[in-house]
């Protein structure tokens, strides 16, 4: 099985690339009463989940943003308010 190699011109690529998993998270918090936009949720992401991780893939990001820790994300968006 040969592994392909993600290669990504800038972060709006990347950004345009895990958008449907940004859609599917906003969607499904809008139904737990939690306002956030896809632009605040990628934010919260790159600076409490990726900012220290190396090498992602796009799954892995995928996987994290669908297992956003609801709480965590609530004193977030207060602290960004």
């Amino acid at each position: 099985m040969a592994i392909m190699e993600e290669k990504f011109i800038d972060i709006n690529d990347l950004y345009r690339r895990i958008t449907p998993a940004l859609n599917a998270k906003v969607a499904e918090l809008k139904r737990a009463k939690i306002t956030i936009s896809k632009r605040l949720l990628w934010e919260y992401c790159l600076k409490n989940i990726w900012i220290f991780k190396k090498d992602l893939r796009i799954y892995e990001m995928v996987n994290d943003i669908l297992n956003v820790d609801e709480l965590t994300l609530i004193q977030f968006l207060k602290n960004n308010n």
